[in-house]
């Protein structure tokens, strides 16, 4: 297996300069698709005047990812009617290659009354190698169920032996934190035949470290020869946003079967930096293999605020 206990981080690679209407701010959750030899696709998450995300994709060169080679002009998909599930902000989650499209699983996001926002998961597809999209339905193929109540949102799918897996965030309860509502979400596991319809029996693949962790977010999984690793972002419930020291940090764990993991934060190998972009907080982290190397794409302060840059692994 990996050994996956040094990075190297190469810098910066995109933020926003608030020049678009739709894109005033943040680069949030950098989601890569490998294009070819040549180009990696990022998408992610910005946000207009109104704190209302869009996503849209840059390309960048495979062997110099900070080389910037087109950034999208527009957003790739359109918020959703009034009322919908996705009227309030698209993020993108995850994107994968099968049967000539590319799928493509993103957050809905819905401002709420009772607490801050409710999450659920919808699914666009492409036929044009991820140029264009367009939703697949009008609602989420994952919502909130009668065994988890409240939200769900990123989601890590790999197909393997026909069987689609997904490592997706729950939403487990709402805690008043200095007098407002704060989210506590771990990771889950489902199964599908298609992608579409999931199989969730509350099986937990990542979950809390004590009562004072509050979020796990972001599955990035790779399949192994002997086994499974998955890298994702965890904070306290608490002062998160005020203090680095409860903010977010990259985690690691791993697995024989995708299911039962073993949680080996002490071993991934990436921090805040001393100073700069993200030297606050490192989040929402993917990991890619290009050209047989290790690339882990990720945002810092701000949960995007400052863009997203990478890191190659060394060992």
């Amino acid at each position: 297996m990996i050994n996956s206990k040094t990075w190297r981080k190469e810098g910066l690679i995109y933020n926003v300069d608030g020049t678009l209407p739709w894109a005033k701010s943040h680069a949030q959750i950098p989601t890569v698709d490998v294009l070819d030899e040549s180009r990696l696709r990022i998408y992610y998450s910005t946000r207009d005047a109104g704190n209302l995300s869009r996503t849209s994709y840059i390309d960048v060169a495979s062997s110099r990812p900070n080389e910037v080679l087109n950034v999208c002009q527009t957003p790739i998909l359109e918020l959703g009617t009034p009322g919908s599930f996705d009227d309030c902000g698209i993020m993108p989650s995850w994107v994968l290659s099968h049967g000539g499209l590319k799928y493509l699983y993103y957050i809905g996001w819905n401002v709420r009354n009772t607490v801050p926002y409710h999450n659920s998961i919808g699914l666009a597809v492409s036929d044009d190698n991820g140029d264009t999209y367009r939703k697949l339905y009008d609602g989420p193929i994952m919502d909130r169920t009668a065994s988890e109540p409240f939200f769900c949102a990123t989601s890590c799918i790999h197909i393997e032996n026909g069987i689609w897996r997904n490592w997706y965030l729950s939403c487990t309860e709402w805690v008043t934190v200095h007098g407002k509502l704060e989210p506590r979400y771990n990771l889950k596991y489902a199964e599908s035949s298609d992608g579409i319809n999931w199989r969730r029996e509350g099986i937990v693949a990542i979950d809390y470290a004590n009562d004072e962790e509050g979020g796990i977010v972001r599955a990035s999984v790779l399949k192994q020869p002997d086994g499974y690793l998955m890298w994702y972002s965890y904070r306290s419930h608490r002062d998160y946003r005020d203090n680095s020291l409860l903010s977010y940090r990259i985690g690691i764990a791993r697995s024989q079967d995708g299911i039962k993991w073993e949680r080996q934060d002490q071993s991934a190998g990436i921090d805040v930096s001393p100073d700069g972009w993200d030297s606050f907080m490192v989040a929402y982290p993917h990991v890619v293999d290009v050209a047989g190397k290790l690339h882990m794409f990720y945002n810092g302060n701000g949960f995007g605020k400052t863009g997203f840059g990478y890191a190659v692994q060394t060992q």
